[in-house]
């Protein structure tokens, strides 16, 4: 079990040192930028890709601030970010993440003390996200220098998206969650920046809450999809 008494010292150039943070999120691309974040930050970092793999590693240990994405494929994300909330002893930061704005009201409704939009690539606003809800002595010491990098996950993570929403398309109709996939894949272009697939969600997306046909939204994604499976194969 991590606890805020036996963690390293934070320091100006790594703010988060000694934090253990589970990231709870299934997409490669995501979870490779809160990778990235937490090495730059000097954070440990635990991912659980879906809500029963979370709760397996809650059985082992406890982290010091849980990142919970909201749309997660055996479930929402906010009724797991109620149970870290209600917990005894409580987990010492609970973020809701997800690349949908509207629901940071539903992951602060369920008990997380914040909320991170996807994407997250600046590393100074993920670590304030984290310290503005930790006690004095987990603060680091003086001022932190002021940096403007920017998190890019490696091309091969967004590659392994595509490959698993190829596989989702793909499999038997009736067991296909087409608003997961709307959800995923939205989340993903955004924090890819590819505008074509973010409007190919949107429409999906839109599609099932108005009742609608999906299937010219479904051949779109899956031909956006090998489209850009594509360009890894020549790359």
């Amino acid at each position: 079990m991590d606890t805020l008494d036996t963690q390293p010292a934070p320091t100006p150039a790594r703010p988060l040192l000694g934090l253990t943070i589970m990231v709870v999120e299934d997409s490669r691309y995501a979870s490779e930028a809160m990778r990235l974040l937490c090495l730059r930050s000097g954070a440990r970092i635990r991912r659980a890709d879906c809500i029963r793999s979370a709760r397996r590693h809650l059985q082992v240990y406890r982290p010091s601030v849980a990142v919970v994405d909201l749309g997660l494929p055996d479930g929402s994300g906010a009724g797991l970010i109620a149970d870290l909330a209600a917990g005894h002893p409580r987990i010492g930061v609970i973020l809701g993440f997800s690349g949908d704005d509207s629901a940071a009201e539903a992951a602060i409704a369920a008990g997380a003390d914040g909320f991170l939009a996807k994407p997250v690539e600046s590393l100074p606003a993920f670590q304030s996200a984290i310290l503005r809800h930790l006690p004095p002595e987990r603060q680091p010491p003086g001022p932190r220098g002021l940096t403007r990098e920017v998190i890019r996950p490696d091309r091969l993570a967004f590659h392994e998206d595509m490959a698993h929403l190829a596989e989702v398309l793909d499999g038997p109709e009736e067991s296909r969650d087409l608003d997961y996939v709307a959800q995923f894949l939205g989340g993903l272009a955004r924090s890819a920046g590819d505008m074509a697939l973010a409007a190919a969600a949107g429409s999906l997306a839109a599609a099932r809450l108005e009742g609608r046909a999906t299937g010219p939204d479904e051949a779109r994604i899956a031909g956006l999809v090998q489209a850009r499976l594509a360009e890894r194969m020549v790359i």
